[in-house]
């Protein structure tokens, strides 16, 4: 063994003793450092309530998932709850039918009206007016009603803008609504642009819908997987609620509501048929000392324990030694029973931010305040979903509306050339509770300058150019004349006295010298006015 041979031994030796001690000291070092900073997050953070699980709260978040919009939202979930849905809201449940119902009608109304907004008014009122004999042949407004049911019921409503045939000359579209059902991709598809029966571009917009040529659930005609096709967005008319980022497909807005209206319905079966057997008990007989002596001998051997005895109407009876006759006493329903229905009431309402008045139809408990209040909420939410429905469903309407009348010669007034279709949507109004008050309220703030007539008429669902010209020619005034009437009787006071605070005299005084140029009876005829 050479001398270098015999160093590095030693030095390995050394090696295999030194090099353990140094690697678990600094291991030491290294986890009395990372205890330290762990000991310091310790004392600076702080733990979420939430994001604890113990076995109290296990089993109530054991369906909690980080699943995506589309998986989470997957067809045979969206089925199972639709499915579920319409059973409630569609065939068993009259609150929830009422509740749809209502929803319905308040968000659509008898129908949305078009208002032009060209410079030719004539044109414009042409144009309205052709609009609305189409969408009444049609029944636009009955079909948008139903698209709205579909909305809350099925989560999303579909129809198609098609053609039907015409007799005389007439636009020839037509809207077909049909259920989401029948849009389904006919395979599965590895091809991340494409989402239950919808094709997107590059950019997330709908560019084709699979639609079944029948219904799946048409036993009849029976069911032909592969008897559909492919449908460019342009004909589509798809509407949904979208709570998540990347959700491409509805969910019923009465899921989280469907557990309680099963509860809610159980519970009432059985106080009824609780009560429904204490009521077929006219009486009970019961006896403190036995029903046999001290020989076993029955007292009356005709009456065994579970016999029934008639009882003769309006007659007094003698009962046997020992024997006295009890009312049987029903204990449902109880004075609570009221009280809960009510509050599973109020929370399925929740979920259509509608209050519970209208859900209930009963607002026996409601004060004018209270219920202005409620249905303040109610109208806002009322107001976001036309706000959605407008483009997405009305303006391409009206678009594709425009497309086949101008091809039709004759059919509307020649109209300037514009890059786009100048228009708005009129709704139906909202009835007030205390007409006084909204009025009193309505004319502050027209003198005030808050707001102004057009705008006021249009939340009526009116247009204010028709209005005035009907009330115009109700007292054989011209518009000019007519609106000069109510300009002075609002606003004739504050120019008289400068500071806006004239009386009527002098409101008076001011109209009979901006007037003092018209004819008496046109005087008459405009005080008739205002």
């Amino acid at each position: 063994m050479t001398r270098r041979q015999r160093q590095r031994g030693i030095l390995s030796r050394l090696a295999a003793v030194i090099l353990p001690t140094v690697a678990a000291l600094a291991n030491g070092r290294r986890r009395a450092a990372r205890s330290m900073r762990l000991e310091r997050l310790d004392r600076l953070s702080a733990a979420y309530d939430a994001a604890q699980t113990t076995t109290g709260n296990s089993r109530h978040w054991r369906n909690a998932d980080l699943l995506s919009a589309d998986a989470a939202n997957a067809p045979e979930v969206r089925s199972t709850i639709r499915s579920r849905a319409r059973y409630e809201a569609q065939e068993s449940n009259s609150v929830a039918k009422g509740m749809v119902l209502t929803l319905a009608n308040d968000t659509i109304g008898t129908g949305p009206r078009l208002q032009m907004l060209l410079r030719d008014k004539k044109a414009n009122a042409r144009i309205e007016a052709t609009f609305s004999r189409w969408a009444q042949r049609i029944r636009l407004a009955e079909k948008l009603r139903t698209m709205r049911v579909a909305k809350a019921v099925d989560g999303e409503a579909f129809a198609m803008l098609t053609t039907r045939p015409v007799r005389t000359l007439d636009v020839s579209l037509d809207v077909r609504p049909f259920e989401a059902d029948l849009v389904e991709s006919p395979w599965l598809s590895d091809n991340l642009n494409e989402r239950d029966g919808i094709r997107f571009d590059e950019f997330g917009e709908p560019r084709e819908y699979h639609v079944y040529k029948q219904h799946p659930g048409d036993l009849l005609a029976g069911f032909n997987p592969f008897a559909g096709e492919w449908t460019d967005a342009s004909s589509i008319l798809h509407v949904y609620r979208c709570d998540r980022p990347g959700q491409h497909r509805g969910v019923s807005e009465l899921a989280p509501a469907l557990p309680l209206f099963a509860l809610l319905r159980d519970y009432t079966l059985a106080v009824l048929h609780s009560a429904r057997s204490a009521a077929k008990f006219t009486a009970v007989l019961e006896t403190q000392s036995g029903a046999r002596d001290d020989d076993g001998n029955s007292w009356d051997p005709e009456v065994d324990p579970f016999d029934v005895v008639d009882i003769d109407y309006d007659m007094l009876t003698s009962l046997p030694w020992g024997w006295k006759l009890n009312q049987f006493k029903a204990e449902q329903p109880t004075t609570t029973f009221e009280m809960f229905r009510n509050a599973i009431i109020n929370e399925i309402a929740r979920c259509l931010n509608m209050p519970f008045n209208v859900a209930a139809g009963n607002s026996s408990s409601y004060n004018y305040a209270s219920g202005r209040l409620d249905h303040q909420v109610y109208h806002r939410s009322i107001d976001v979903e036309i706000s959605q429905w407008e483009p997405c469903i009305l303006d391409r309407i009206v678009e594709a509306w425009f497309d086949e009348a101008l091809l039709i010669p004759g059919y509307l007034p020649p109209i300037e050339a514009l890059p786009y279709i100048p228009h708005q949507w009129n709704w139906d109004g909202r009835d007030h509770v205390d007409p006084q008050k909204e009025a009193n309220a309505q004319q502050m703030k027209v003198k005030s300058g808050t707001t102004h007539r057009a705008r006021e008429y249009a939340i009526e669902g009116l247009d204010i150019d028709a209005e005035d010209e009907i009330a115009a020619s109700g007292y054989n005034v011209s518009v000019a004349e007519y609106r000069r009437a109510l300009f002075d009787a609002h606003f004739a006071a504050t120019n008289g006295g400068g500071d806006g605070t004239g009386d009527d005299d002098a409101a008076d005084e001011t109209t009979d010298e901006t007037d003092g140029d018209q004819s008496e009876e046109e005087k008459a005829a405009v005080a008739a006015a205002i």
